[in-house]
């Protein structure tokens, strides 16, 4: 349904009233809102390409029950976000919240915590589509031998991947909810056809045991995929991150909330309809996974081609499976897309506070398309730089959970200890007696999550984790902390930039 006038104004107003200015194009319906985070989760990508985690870990019962204990801890920092996006909708996001209940210092290293894990979320997913074009398309397909393909192949693709991807973002966000709502119900197509699939030409019985008996399959029982691990309990932590890898990115309901109509309503709605809708599609399609394993301990064996090897076996139709392949392709190309336009966002409304080197250009909004347009090319240059070297990228992309996660909690932390205090002002979505139980859930979940995410192989991390947190902190005391002002917050801050709010409105030709 079309916004009336008043909804619009309104959604200004509001926007007007936290200092900021309606630059870009308010268009998204709350459809597209819930898309966009949807399609960032994806679960075609995480959710295929991460499941070799699962069963190198903890078996048909990670795969499936962890699916279920992960997908419940974000529908609740989902949730957690989403009462905090209602009061405050503005593409900062995390970083605008972290700064109001937290103090400038919280907000500017949520940013920068929040910025990484959104440029490694479009580089991981974009290496993927690579390697699920070779392994999907390219091969079966076309017939082409990929066996020498190295580096400079992956390179070369993901420079091309990446700059397409660039180009939809910089051509409006019309043409880009187009893309992501198109996006939102290819998942949901292929997620239930993939199922069927596995269920008719794979299933072997369905043995309850399958999902209930956990099994320490890390080190040589699940093809050496995950190291040994020192206990079943470490084991099934480490497992968690098969469901939190794939359902994260969906804060880009918020980073789009100033391109989205009755944003206080539609930011929290999509952000958790996207991760419950992820949660039940997910679930499904790992348990027809699950069930079409001939043998877990064979597919726990095979490592990073566990999920490859069950595809290539199913006695499916060959243009049933082409077509899949291609479509899971396509999925993973437009999630990456998305996080492209979630990434751009973040920049933008970054540097519109002053928070980037450069930040004047960065934060320049293109009157044509009404897209930050510098922001989406820095964005794209940043995503295929991420992959370039390839210990930091490997890493790093395995982390990206990890500091997305981390990035969740800092504005849900800070809310906790504000809420009733400082923070007053609430939108019309409410957790009421929930807010601070779930807060606490979140903030001990990631503690968890950061735990499992140092553990081998990913204990690589613990080195860039404490070079991040040095990096920033001498950054904060050494010069940020008396540089960086941060977002408008208060009356007498908020009404110095009327004017400045006024002639950029009007600059790029938003009618009052």
């Amino acid at each position: 349904m079309a916004p009336t006038e008043h909804e619009k104004s309104e959604d200004v107003k509001i926007l007007n009233s936290m200092g900021y200015a309606q630059e870009l194009a308010r268009r998204m319906s709350g459809f597209s809102n819930f898309a966009i985070s949807f399609s960032i989760i994806c679960i075609l990508a995480g959710g295929i390409t991460s499941f070799p985690l699962a069963m190198g870990t903890g078996s048909g019962f990670e795969a499936t029950i962890g699916w279920v204990i992960g997908g419940l801890f974000a529908l609740v920092v989902a949730a957690s976000l989403g009462q905090i996006g209602s009061a405050y909708p503005t593409a900062g996001g995390l970083y605008h919240w972290s700064s109001i209940l937290g103090g400038r210092g919280w907000g500017w290293a949520t940013a920068w915590i929040n910025l990484l894990g959104l440029i490694f979320v479009v580089a991981s997913v974009n290496v993927g589509v690579y390697l699920l074009f070779q392994g999907l398309v390219a091969g079966p397909i076309f017939g082409l031998d990929t066996s020498a393909w190295g580096f400079w192949q992956q390179t070369a693709a993901v420079v091309a991947i990446t700059v397409t991807q660039g180009l939809f973002n910089h051509l409006g966000i019309k043409t880009t909810t187009m893309l992501t709502d198109f996006s939102g119900y290819l998942i949901l197509v292929v997620a239930v056809v993939l199922t069927l699939t596995f269920l008719i030409w794979g299933a072997h019985g369905f043995d309850l045991s399958r999902f209930t008996t956990f099994v320490n399959t890390t080190g040589d029982p699940g093809g050496a995929y995950v190291p040994t691990a020192r206990t079943a309990l470490v084991a099934f932590l480490i497992g968690l991150l098969y469901p939190l890898y794939t359902i994260t990115g969906f804060d880009a309901s918020a980073h789009t909330a100033e391109e989205t109509h009755n944003a206080r309503v539609a930011v929290p709605r999509g952000m958790i309809h996207a991760v419950l809708w992820s949660l039940v599609f997910g679930f499904v399609m790992a348990v027809s996974f699950v069930i079409a394993s001939p043998d877990l301990v064979a597919t726990a064996k095979d490592g990073g081609n566990a999920w490859f090897n069950l595809f290539n076996n199913l006695p499916a139709p060959t243009w049933l499976k082409n077509l899949l392949g291609i479509c899971i392709v396509l999925s993973n190309y437009l999630c990456a897309l998305a996080g492209l336009t979630s990434t751009s966002r973040m920049i933008f409304a970054f540097s519109r506070d002053g928070g980037l080197p450069g930040s004047s250009l960065w934060k320049q909004v293109s009157p044509t398309w009404r897209t930050p347009v510098p922001a989406i090319w820095l964005g794209v240059v940043l995503s295929i730089a991420a992959t370039l070297y390839s210990p930091a990228f490997a890493a790093l992309a395995a982390g990206c959970a990890l500091f997305l996660y981390v990035s969740y909690a800092m504005p849900i932390a800070a809310g906790f200890f504000a809420e009733g205090k400082s923070w007053t002002e609430f939108g019309p979505f409410r957790l009421g007696i929930w807010s601070k139980p779930f807060a606490v859930i979140t903030m001990l979940g990631v503690l968890v999550l950061m735990y499992a995410g140092i553990q081998p192989p990913f204990d690589i991390l613990i080195n860039y984790a404490i070079g991040l947190i040095v990096l920033l902190v001498v950054l904060w005391f050494a010069v940020e902390n008396r540089r960086f002002q941060g977002p408008p917050i208060g009356e007498a801050a908020i009404a110095k930039r009327k004017a400045t709010i006024a002639a950029a409105e009007k600059a790029v030709g938003e009618s009052a």
